[in-house]
């Protein structure tokens, strides 16, 4: 018994350290690896995933509060083209906010509350923050946005207005964590 016990806790550690995430730092998270596509990032224990065929290329949402959810949006590019060839991290947060959150008829509306952009091993990203207003609700979704081999990935975590003060620092934490080969 105390064997299988210490040998959980070693594939749980090589796992952890698989994922270039320290046990302490994943308290409460998993990894997702989409080896195919080239992408990574931590989701909340729990979420189940939600294979897509249209829009996302994967979506995991929580059990209990269902609206909760991370996905990834993959987009074409130029192959030659860099995530500042696109614009400033408030120029494409506007135009995410505007073709992509809240398209013309949607009947929502996106507010751009925070534009940044960070550097991790060589790639830029912009991370952008928006309250949404939906017909009947607010929501809050917080996103990250990066080019890498001629796609566009934007990678979003999206909850309820208010789930959010609960949520935002394991939505930060999650968001920061998406990354691409």
């Amino acid at each position: 018994m105390c064997k299988q016990a210490i040998v959980s806790l070693m594939l749980a550690l090589a796992i952890g350290l698989q994922l270039n995430v320290a046990p302490a730092d994943a308290a409460g998270l998993q990894g997702y690896i989409d080896t195919t596509d080239g992408y990574k990032f931590l989701y909340p224990n729990g979420w189940v995933a939600v294979k897509t065929t249209k829009g996302a290329d994967i979506i995991f949402h929580d059990l209990i509060e269902s609206s909760e959810n991370v996905s990834v949006v993959i987009s074409q590019v130029d192959k030659d083209k860099k995530l500042s060839d696109l614009g400033t991290a408030s120029d494409v947060g506007y135009k995410l906010g505007k073709n992509a959150i809240a398209p013309p008829g949607s009947g929502r509306e996106a507010e751009l509350i925070t534009a940044e952009t960070h550097e991790a091993k060589g790639k830029t990203y912009y991370i952008l923050e928006y309250d949404v207003k939906l017909p009947t609700s607010k929501r809050h979704n917080i996103a990250s946005v990066v080019v890498s081999r001629g796609k566009l990935f934007t990678f979003n975590a999206s909850t309820t207005d208010r789930r959010w003060q609960k949520m935002k620092q394991v939505f930060t934490e999650v968001v920061n964590s998406f990354s691409v080969a």
